[in-house]
Parts: C-alpha cells; sequence; structure tokens
C-alpha cells in the first residue's frame, strides 16, 4: 500500500493553528490579554491535534522518523495546550486555591521551558533537512523561548514579541507545507537542502 506525503497535512495543520495562538499573543485583530484565549481551543484539538498527531503515524508508516517524531510531538503539544484550557480536565479549577498568581504563571512556564528544550533539539535534527523547515526550527525554538520567558516574568510585552515570532514560525510552516502540496504536482518551490543525503 502506497502512502501519499503527510508533511504539507502537517506543516499546514501547524501553521495554521500557530498562526491563530499567535494573533491572540501578538494582540492583533482588537485582541488583548483579557480576550478568552479558548478561541483557539478547537482548532488547537482538531487540527492542531489530531492532525498533526495522524500525520505523525502517517509519516511513521511511510519510515519518515523525522517528520513522525515532529508532527506527533507538536499534535501532542497541541492537544495538552488544549487541555490547560478545557476546564473538564480540572487544569484551572487544580489551581484556584491558589492566591500567589506567580505559582501558576511558574507552573505554564515550565510546560513552555519543556517545549523550548524538545524544539531546540528537532531545530539541531533539522540541519540535516532543508533551509525552509531549519528555519522553521529557528523561529519556533525563539517563540517557544520567549513564551517561556514571559510567563516567568509575566510580561506582556515578551508576550507580544512571542507572538509576532508565532506568526512568522506559521508563514514558514505554510510555505514547506504549500512547498510539499505543489511538489505532488511537479511543481517547485525552493527549499534549499542542506545535506546531500
Amino acid at each position: 500500500m502506497a502512502f501519499g506525503n503527510p508533511a504539507p497535512l502537517g506543516l499546514l495543520a501547524f501553521g495554521l493553528t500557530t498562526f491563530i495562538l499567535s494573533c491572540y499573543n501578538a494582540e492583533i485583530f482588537g485582541a488583548h490579554d483579557t480576550t478568552p484565549v479558548n478561541v483557539v481551543v478547537g482548532v488547537a484539538v482538531f487540527y492542531g491535534g489530531i492532525g498533526l498527531f495522524v500525520s505523525g503515524m502517517w509519516a511513521l508508516a511511510a519510515g519518515n522518523t523525522f517528520a513522525a517524531t515532529v508532527f506527533a510531538l507538536y499534535g501532542a503539544y497541541w492537544l495538552s495546550y488544549a487541555a490547560l484550557l478545557i476546564p473538564g480536565f480540572g487544569v484551572a479549577s487544580a489551581f484556584s486555591s491558589v492566591t500567589d498568581p506567580k505559582i501558576v504563571t511558574n507552573a505554564i512556564a515550565i510546560f513552555l521551558l519543556a517545549w523550548t528544550i524538545l524544539t531546540v533539539m528537532l531545530l539541531v535534527a533539522s540541519f540535516r533537512t532543508t533551509a525552509g523547515l531549519a528555519v522553521l526550527f529557528v523561529f519556533l525554538t525563539t517563540t517557544f523561548l520567549l513564551l517561556t520567558i514571559a510567563e516567568y516574568k509575566n510580561s506582556n510585552r515578551v508576550k507580544r514579541a512571542a507572538g509576532f515570532f508565532g506568526i512568522f514560525t506559521a508563514f514558514f510552516a505554510f510555505y514547506n507545507g504549500l512547498a510539499g502540496v505543489l511538489a505532488s504536482q511537479n511543481i517547485t518551490l525552493p527549499d534549499f537542502k542542506l545535506s546531500s543525503e
């Protein structure tokens, strides 16, 4: 049984979900720090979460370990991020009795720091792929790092900066996803391979 390339689906799912949350973080279109962020929950679960995870399993079946790892990991990220916002998971209620808001922001900072570390590892691995993917991971690493700092320092300015870096990250994901879709139709967008293997 032949498999199509799951990378465009995974990249576009990641790009779209990242774009929506990053617009919120950057306070674009009138969003600001009091706007409910749960507007992203649906897309985080169904497209960013499930769509990416399915792409990862598809890539695994096709024998692409790098893509499988990336898509499954970030699918899990979006599902776990959505779980922070869905009341049924009890995350918010677990912190409802906490009087010091620093405890909550530090907990979220630890969550984001863990994802920053994983992203740095994948950034190193991306140096054997294409320049387009490597640049995507540079921006994604920066986005996660800024989000971690924003939570730890409770800084809206840093969070806005993370939002803008996230928007650029999304556009690089869109570019790489589009390149994959067009390649299936024998149209080539430059991807600048970094490895001859």
